[in-house]
């Protein structure tokens, strides 16, 4: 029996949903239809496709690598359909782009949306910029376009292309007491069993934190784990404890009376930021421009000073210290 379109959104949507009955119900469709399709599937290939269990089915590496595939084919068919279908001079589509939170890539939202407005203006943009989700699964599964994110190495699924770098530096109540000048550098060992204004610990500054103060043998007191920029400065502004930010998030609190931005040091806290996209599911026309004016945004902010470019003068400048995850 040949392996068809139906057959194979069939297949992915098993696995999307976990459950054979949910898949049914929501492709309205009998079960045992459903079941002959994935059977189908299996004769084919010669391999079994899903494991099921009282949970629901999971696929089989076999059947995970098929589902890969899969969603790479029918989004290529959704795809040409919409090309083929739509005659108009007008670039039209749904773009969907995430961006870390409190890292410098919410500074692209902005332009983006103007550039598009001016140039494109019947293409619709979905900025993501949520803490509750890990973005680069987002875009392994197709439900972003792109993404911006931290990076230190290859993540299955994706490709990478790094962008520019973000120091990171500590925010602390001016009533905290630290070496130094409130003006001078810190050092992370500085902060030794200060209860601290931390992100979750699943998030990858969360990581990045816990990694560089293992640096120097220490490891962060928390105070409490806060994902929303606004409750945290208020947390901060009742001294409930000091944070670290990536730069761009940090500058937002110079200015406050009773806070104090200081760069740290022994270790430097630096992190890559790139331009993160699927490697097996492509982009559409939409997309495709969308990722050219990312990519001239960032030439353009680093070549004004706002951004430092990966293997820039400053990263240079800083030598060995590299991601320590």
């Amino acid at each position: 029996m040949s392996v068809d379109f139906k057959k194979l959104s069939s297949f992915v949507k098993i696995v999307d949903t976990g459950s054979m009955s949910r898949a049914a119900n929501t492709l309205r469709i009998a079960q045992p239809a459903l079941s002959q399709q994935v059977a189908a599937l299996e004769a084919h290939f010669k391999q079994k496709l899903l494991l099921r269990s009282n949970h629901g089915v999971a696929p089989t590496e076999a059947g995970f690598t098929l589902y890969r595939h899969a969603q790479a084919m029918l989004k290529q068919l959704e795809q040409s359909q919409r090309d083929v279908t739509k005659a108009t001079t007008s670039l039209q589509g749904h773009v969907s782009i995430g961006l870390a939170t409190f890292s410098g890539a919410a500074n692209f939202a902005g332009p983006l949306l103007l550039a598009l407005a001016d140039k494109h203006p019947d293409i619709v943009l979905n900025v993501s910029d949520s803490f509750g989700h890990v973005l680069s699964e987002l875009v392994i599964s197709g439900r972003l376009d792109m993404a911006l994110i931290y990076s230190f190495g290859a993540i299955k699924g994706t490709r990478l292309q790094p962008l520019f770098r973000e120091e990171f530096f500590l925010v602390a109540p001016r009533s905290l007491k630290l070496p130094g000048r409130p003006d001078e550098p810190v050092e992370v060992a500085a902060l030794q069993g200060i209860k601290m204004l931390l992100p979750s610990s699943y998030h990858f500054l969360r990581k990045l934190i816990e990694a560089s103060f293992a640096h120097v043998r220490i490891a962060p007191r928390v105070a409490a784990e806060i994902e929303s920029l606004s409750t945290l400065r208020v947390a901060l502004d009742a001294g409930l404890g000091p944070t670290i930010l990536p730069s761009s998030a940090a500058e937002q609190f110079r200015g406050c009376e009773n806070l104090v931005t200081r760069r740290l040091i022994r270790p430097v806290i630096s992190s890559t930021i790139s331009l993160c996209q699927s490697d097996h599911l492509p982009l559409s026309e939409a997309a495709l421009v969308v990722r050219e004016i990312v990519l001239k945004m960032a030439v353009d902010f680093a070549a004004a000073g706002d951004m430092t470019p990966v293997g820039g003068p400053a990263d240079r400048k800083r030598g060995s210290r590299r991601d320590p995850l």
